[in-house]
């Protein structure tokens, strides 16, 4: 009953921050869904409702470099990628959606990552 109260104010907070929070074609979302076990990232224009751009610890090309790291430190390899995949389509500047969760650990990591990756919010 405790996780299900948890994830159900979790998504809560969620759309109360997505309220106030779009992404647009010229600075999109930068979206952060955290699992037990995983971390996923898209960059999203709202306005057309597409992904321009994501990366996960599930990734093909990620897999071999996640293996045998902490959580965090697997954040922050996702982080860089999505950067660099949204770089190579033109996407420097980013809103940064932290889904609900707390700014601390993995998405803490996984926003770093980004940050180091090129870029900016």
């Amino acid at each position: 009953m405790a996780n299900n109260n948890r994830s159900i104010a979790r998504k809560r907070r969620h759309m109360r921050v997505r309220l106030n929070l779009a992404g647009t074609a010229q600075r999109p979302r930068l979206a952060v869904f955290r699992s037990v076990t995983e971390i996923y990232a898209q960059v999203i224009d709202d306005a057309a409702g597409h992904t321009l751009a994501s990366a996960s610890s599930v990734d093909k090309e990620l897999r071999d470099q996640v293996k045998d790291k902490k959580k965090s430190e697997q954040a922050k390899l996702v982080g860089k990628m999505v950067a660099e995949r949204a770089k190579n389509k033109g996407i420097t500047a980013v809103v940064f959606d932290r889904g609900g969760f707390k700014y601390m650990g993995r998405v803490k990591a996984l926003a770093d990552g980004a940050r180091e990756g090129g870029l900016q919010f």
